[in-house]
């Protein structure tokens, strides 16, 4: 009977350690410009994605801010050949989200989360990821992120619960 309730207590107070280490819901930033956003943006590091298998550099994203209030997306990248690989697509705003969240289709019907979690004031440096936590982009408006601007960018990373183990730094000409 005492083992039993022993092992009971242990198993509780392990599942309450269980429940405290998810992380709570993640958040965007309150609202994104995006005529601001828009334009080239370098990125600085990813947690390596199936559809960038083939890349090894040189990634940039470049949004277009349409009328119809879409956003064109076209993500390029330098593959281990020396080739350029493209890809082009279509964001949709979230309703209710002012601008921060977004749903991305390179292929429909298919669309994929794009939550800008951290972003600079003066829209040097952007954190984009996806509510469950699989995926992350750091992107910059220049090939390289200065030291103090990259670290600000990661502990917004961090500060929604991304463990940055997996963080792969691209390399930029």
């Amino acid at each position: 009977m005492r083992r039993t309730a022993t092992f009971l207590l242990a198993l509780a107070a392990s599942m309450t350690g269980l429940a405290h280490a998810a992380p709570p819901p993640m958040q965007t930033v309150e609202s994104v410009d995006l005529k601001r956003y828009a334009g080239k943006w370098y990125e600085i590091a990813n947690f390596p994605m199936f559809f960038q298998r083939n890349c090894v550099g040189d990634t940039t994203a470049e949004y277009t801010a349409h009328a119809d209030g879409t956003i064109g997306v076209n993500n390029r990248c330098r593959t281990k050949d020396g080739d350029i690989d493209s890809a082009s697509g279509t964001a949709t705003v979230v309703e209710g989200s002012n601008n921060a969240k977004l749903e991305v289709s390179f292929a429909k019907p298919f669309k994929g989360d794009y939550w800008v979690i951290g972003l600079d004031p003066e829209y040097r440096w952007a954190v984009v990821g996806t509510p469950d936590r699989k995926y992350l982009w750091i992107l910059s408006r220049s090939p390289q992120l200065p030291k103090e601007e990259l670290d600000k960018a990661l502990a917004a990373a961090t500060g929604q619960g991304y463990q940055l183990d997996e963080l792969r730094y691209t390399p930029q000409k």
